[in-house]
């Protein structure tokens, strides 16, 4: 049952944060905790802004139609309450959680009173023989590996600003990897053994965001198997979907598979992940047609001391082909300190700097700063 929980359990664990509060009604033992977050944001765009499509360096994305923002809004997670109710019965395990999200900036004083983000919402129920399933929303699969494992996890990575008022910054989403999603879904693990686990899992179609074309008759397929040993970790992903186009025209298939791993030695620690497909999307699946696409990311960290923690990690998404001014790649460096000041309080200072490039032409370029804190309860 633990790997239904992977995602909340790893995002405690990475922040090194206090146990949610636990007790018990009748037979179900309930834990409630929650992250808030904020930070002040500021962005600078420069260059060109001929570059079209998902540019998140554009003064259209990167600094909200301006040549500079100021935000102070969420990092890369949101503000969120999550509630987990588990029992054992009749020899199974019975496992529910509900995760309700909200941000902090708008671009007024009004909208955000009543802007719910909903992200969680599922059951799980197994055994150590037979391993568990999960019905309900939850995140994905692919690129799940390459999140957790991102510093930016803890603080902002790229602060675009069109993206930040009303939700979250983007860390590496758009520039090293596709985010990992939230899906209606039916999901089965097998037991954990030795340190390695596997999940296949149906997610329900979605449409690709920002297009005509749109996910009707089959379901996504979505798996990840990973590997644990001293030190490390290994996985691997893959996502497959059918697009179909408007009015019976001509769609496309998403395809893609993931490799990553991630290496601890010391005080220092070091990780790479590479995503590669058709249709993958820059944001989000499909949201840039049946390109071809590769995201990769990596980092490097050193724990300097007890407490503080400095970081540098670069990543770049991809795509071929296209029109002149189209999209061919954002790419977005990111120096990081990280420090613990509670077991559950990690404030966070970012520089960074994401570049777009289009097909042909001049690129765009935008700088970001970042300073806040981050508390897991």
């Amino acid at each position: 049952m633990k790997h239904s929980h992977i995602l909340i359990a790893a995002l405690l664990a990475t922040a090194g944060a206090a146990h949610a509060a636990d007790f018990k009604a009748g037979e179900w033992d309930l834990s409630v905790g929650g992250i808030v977050n904020a930070y002040y944001t500021h962005t600078s765009c420069s260059g060109s802004q001929a570059v079209t499509g998902l540019a998140l360096a554009s003064q259209a994305l990167g600094c909200a139609g301006t040549e500079g923002r100021t935000v102070i809004g969420n990092g890369l997670l949101p503000n969120a309450l999550t509630t987990t109710a588990k029992t054992r019965q009749e020899g199974y395990d019975i496992s529910a959680t509900l995760m309700i999200g909200a941000a902090v900036a708008a671009g007024d004083a009004i909208s955000n009173n009543s802007n719910v983000d909903v992200r969680q919402g599922f059951v799980t129920i197994g055994n150590a023989d037979m391993g568990s399933v999960k019905l309900g929303r939850d995140y994905g699969l692919f690129g799940q590996s390459a999140i957790l494992g991102d510093m930016t996890l803890l603080g902002a990575g790229a602060p675009v600003s069109a993206t930040q008022r009303n939700r979250v910054t983007l860390g590496h989403i758009g520039s090293g990897y596709t985010y990992l999603g939230t899906y209606g879904q039916m999901a089965y693990s097998l037991p954990t053994s030795g340190g390695f686990s596997a999940t296949i899992a149906l997610m329900s179609p979605v449409d690709a965001s920002g297009t005509s074309f749109i996910g009707r008759s089959e379901p996504q397929l979505q798996a990840l198997v990973s590997a644990k040993f001293d030190g490390g970790k290994v996985w691997a992903g893959l996502k497959h979907q059918k697009f179909e186009g408007p009015n019976n025209t001509a769609g496309f298939t998403m395809s893609g598979g993931e490799l990553g791993a991630s290496i601890t030695a010391g005080a220092f620690g070091l990780a790479a992940n590479v995503q590669s497909g058709k249709g993958l999307g820059v944001l989000s699946d499909g949201d840039s047609g049946d390109r071809k696409q590769t995201n990769l990311l990596v980092q490097a960290t050193w724990q300097a001391t007890p407490k503080a923690k400095l970081g540098l990690n670069w990543g770049e998404s991809r795509l071929k082909d296209g029109a002149t001014t189209d999209l061919r790649s954002n790419s977005n460096v990111t120096a990081g300190l990280y420090y613990g000041l509670t077991k559950s309080v990690t404030l966070v200072t970012e520089i960074s700097r994401t570049t777009s490039k289009p097909v042909v032409g001049s690129e765009a370029r935008m700088n970001g700063f970042a300073f806040g804190g981050i508390v897991f309860f």
